[in-house]
Parts: structure tokens; sequence; C-alpha cells
């Protein structure tokens, strides 16, 4: 658990495929240049255009598993074939510097961060106005098969139920707006407004 002494804060981007979360996230990344992007581990290979350290910290499987075994993971997942996870040093460590940390997670990943940092960690959920368009927007991609929407689709059912159980819910209606509304919620929790 974090001491009281921390200046930081964890902010979590949560939402459905499909929501727009990205854009939002992106949005929030240029226009406010203190927020640092937390930084996972992984076992995938480095893509052309990356740096180690700054899209991911790469690793080998067998280092991963290692880290697993002695519970340095606030939350991790197996995706496919690839480990990906978030080191509870490197979160700590940025709070205790007074680091705002950015994440993009999953549900389970937003509840294990809770879980482990309390109050230190505020949870956005991004919501669509409906799994119509939600739907659509996925469809619109023009990137996924039948059976990858229809899952997607299904996923979002799910996690969309949780919506409430975070701090704080952003309707995705309309981009723009979503966006105000997302920056003024970021803005409050680092402190830079009331």
């Amino acid at each position: 658990m974090i001491t009281n002494n921390a200046v930081g804060k964890i902010i979590v981007i949560v939402a459905p495929s499909g929501t727009g979360k990205s854009t939002l996230i992106d949005r929030l990344k240029k226009e406010i240049s203190d927020l640092k992007w937390s930084v996972s581990f992984t076992t995938r290979p480095i893509r052309t255009g990356e740096t180690d350290g700054v899209n991911y910290f790469y690793i080998d499987k067998e280092k991963f598993e290692t880290m697993i075994a002695k519970n340095e993971f606030v939350e991790w997942a197996q995706v496919h074939s690839n480990y990906y996870g978030t080191s509870k040093q490197f979160v700590a460590n940025g709070i205790a510097k007074g680091d705002y940390l950015l994440f993009d997670l999953d549900v389970q990943g937003a509840d294990a961060i809770k879980n482990h940092f309390a109050n230190q960690a505020q949870i956005i959920f991004i919501t669509p106005p409906s799994i119509e368009e939600l739907e659509k927007r996925l469809r619109g991609r023009g990137t996924e098969s039948e059976e990858t929407i229809q899952l997607r689709v299904s996923n979002a059912k799910h996690e969309l139920t949780r919506r409430d159980d975070y701090d704080f819910c952003v309707l995705n209606d309309d981009v723009d707006r979503a966006y105000i509304t997302l920056k003024k919620i970021v803005l409050k929790i680092m402190g830079r407004v009331t």
C-alpha cells in the first residue's frame, strides 16, 4: 500500500472496445504534457518504431514468469502467446515522485489497480451511447471479422454493467464533447481545477 506522503496519482481510462478510448487518450497525452504514460512489461517482440522503456519494457518469458512468481505485478495477463503486466514498483516509484500516471486498462486491470493503490487510483469509465452504436463503430472500422465483432459486443455488454463501479463515467456520444468532459475530470484529479 502507498504511504500518505505520496503525491502522485494514477489515472485509469477503461472502456469497451470501440468506445473511442484510444482517440481520447491520444488527445489527453498531446494536451496535458505532464501526464506520464504508464509503461508496462511485455514478452512480445519490439516492433519497428518502438523504444524499450517508452512503449513497453521488453523482456523474455522466463523473466516475466519470475516476476509473476515474485508477485511484482499489480496486474498481468496473457494475450495470445504474449504476457503483459504493470509493475508495482514502477507505479509506486511514479507516485512517490509526484507523477500523474495514465493507464489504458480493461476492467480486470482497473480493479487490480484500485484494489492495490486504493484512492491513489482514479478510474474513469468511457461509455458508448448504446450497444447498437458501439457495434456500428466496430463495423465501421472494417478491420475485424464478424466473429471478432460479436465477441467484442458480448464483452462490451458485460463491461457496461460495471460503469457505475468506478470514480467517474464519461458518455462518448460526441468525441469532442466527451473529450472536454474527460479533460476536466483529469485536470481535477491533478488538482488543477475545482
